[in-house]
């Protein structure tokens, strides 16, 4: 059935209607949106999931969905993004959860600082790491983060903003001696 006519038989349809006509479209795209994904990001069960919630996302949006032009583009669009945002979180969880060799002795006077990071957000917290200590450039950490540039340059600029808060406050507790 093509878009103009979905529209049409839209308009006229009852809530059964509509779940009958979104369940025969919902049918016969499913396999093909699966198929894509898995094509392109090589993973099965992520494109299985990532293409079940972009229909979810369109049931739940379907007066709005059906009555565009291509309502299985926009449900494309929707599933690679949701791709493509889990490869990101999967490559960010797989870096994270690296097991590297242990950490070179920390001279007792910077185990404030550890703490002071320790405690950042994490979204903050990630961006000082992969910053400063991965030493990767803000660029890389956003495509790493899956955010923009800026959004990197931001959150770093709030992150040392709060280290330095936490910092001097223990400064004026009195409770390290750092110089």
């Amino acid at each position: 059935m093509d878009a103009a006519g979905m529209s049409d038989e839209r308009s006229r349809l009852t809530d059964d209607g509509r779940e009958a006509l979104f369940d025969t479209w919902y049918r016969s795209q499913y396999p093909r949106v699966v198929r894509v994904l898995t094509v392109v990001g090589g993973d099965f069960e992520v494109a299985s999931d990532a293409a079940a919630e972009a229909f979810a996302r369109a049931l739940a949006r379907w007066d709005r969905v059906s009555a565009m032009s291509s309502p299985s583009g926009w449900t494309y669009t929707v599933a690679l993004n949701l791709l493509r945002r889990r490869q990101r979180r999967a490559r960010l969880e797989r870096l994270v959860a690296l097991d590297p060799l242990p950490p070179p002795p920390v001279a007792e006077d910077y185990l404030y600082l550890w703490a002071a990071v320790r405690s950042l957000p994490p979204r903050q917290r990630t961006a000082i790491v992969l910053r400063y200590i991965a030493d990767l450039p803000q660029e890389q950490v956003a495509r790493i983060m899956g955010v923009a540039p800026g959004t990197v340059a931001a959150t770093l600029h709030a992150a040392r903003g709060k280290l330095r808060s936490l910092l001097d406050d223990q400064d004026n507790d009195g409770v390290t001696t750092h110089g």
